[in-house]
């Protein structure tokens, strides 16, 4: 057993980035293996949310190996209902290895489609197979009743244009749909009076309730949406799909701009008195395979078949070991982020 003078408390930022977020679970699936780490508080979005979820579910019912296990029986049954899918990869993209669905005439189909006709009209009943996973498997209660760490749920209000983040004391199986709930596939969703969308537009992830209400101040961003693109998009499929990650990644930019502000103002003593009280100097840490996540695809993010979903969860659970082996013992210490570096 760890000594508990090893363990190091931490709090997460999960993306949200569909089928992309196995990458996160793979991450997860090896921070919980580690008993060195503490898990303090989870800010999650989409898919980041559904895992945040999936978590705290299994966390407060088994420990260390419930939440692992939820995780794992989530993410195998979304693989189980996309294998029913007809939208599949061409043989030819399955030969070359390609998880992209560029080339998949039902996929293109789907996306025409979806530009003439809104899920209000395609969808009138309002049929989501992510509602039925959730009401199978996550326990609403026993996520609440968890004392052992804390979740931030973010959505955004159609109406106003505000992120809204969800806690402990009223998150629900709707909040965690809205934070999921891409308006061009899925209808909004309606939490006291106020529509829904995904919350990745306002906040992916919402990385300030884990600042102001987190007790430590080492954060883990683990990011699955690549802030860079080697090549120009220039079919409409590409350029639509690059502007979704740009606008994903968007809320992001801002907030490690502000920490990195107030980091500089602390590191100049630019901040006296009874003001310097109200900011906490961040230690911020990056899980991240951007090369491995930009070689996927941006279109393979629809992809949920299994067999992509087994090897996100590979690609999370590697790129975590490599990096607790460089960065564990910086932990508590310092920064191993440099937000300058990497979003300014």
């Amino acid at each position: 057993m760890t000594h508990k003078a090893q363990r190091r408390p931490i709090s997460l930022a999960l993306q949200g980035g569909g089928s992309h977020g196995a990458f996160t679970w793979g991450v997860l699936d090896a921070l919980l293996e580690d008993e060195r780490i503490v898990i303090e508080a989870i800010s999650g979005t989409s898919a980041g949310a559904m895992n945040a979820a999936m978590l705290l579910s299994g966390h407060a019912r088994g420990g260390v190996q419930g939440a692992r296990e939820a995780l794992e029986r989530f993410w195998l049954t979304v693989g189980g209902y996309a294998n029913l899918s007809p939208v599949r990869r061409t043989w030819l993209d399955q030969w070359m290895g390609n998880w992209n669905l560029d080339h998949s005439p039902l996929s293109q189909w789907s996306g025409m489609v979806r530009q003439m006709v809104s899920p209000y009209q395609g969808n009138p009943l309002n049929i989501d197979p992510l509602r039925a996973v959730l009401e199978q498997q996550l326990d609403i209660e026993a996520l609440r009743a968890c004392d052992s760490m804390d979740i931030f749920v973010a959505a955004t209000n159609v109406r106003t244009g505000r992120a809204r983040v969800f806690d402990k004391t009223d998150i629900s199986l709707e909040a965690l749909l809205a934070s999921a709930c891409l308006p061009y596939l899925s209808q909004a969703v309606e939490i006291d009076g106020c529509d829904y969308w995904d919350g990745g537009y306002m906040g992916n992830p919402a990385i300030w309730p884990l600042i102001y209400h987190a007790r430590t101040n080492d954060v883990v961003l683990v990011q699955i949406n690549p802030l860079e693109r080697d090549e120009v998009p220039k079919t409409p499929a590409e350029i639509s799909n690059r502007l979704d990650e740009i606008a994903f990644n968007s809320s992001l930019m801002h907030e490690m701009r502000a920490i990195a502000f107030v980091q500089r103002l602390l590191e100049r003593g630019a901040l006296q008195g009874p003001l310097a009280s109200h900011y906490r100097s961040m230690r911020m840490h990056m899980i991240a395979d951007p090369d491995g996540m930009r070689a996927v695809g941006i279109s393979s993010k629809m992809n949920a078949h299994a067999p992509f979903i087994a090897h996100l969860k590979e690609m999370g659970r590697a790129c975590a070991l490599q990096w607790l082996e460089a960065h564990f013992n910086s932990l508590g210490r310092h920064s191993t982020l440099d937000i300058r570096a990497s979003f300014l």
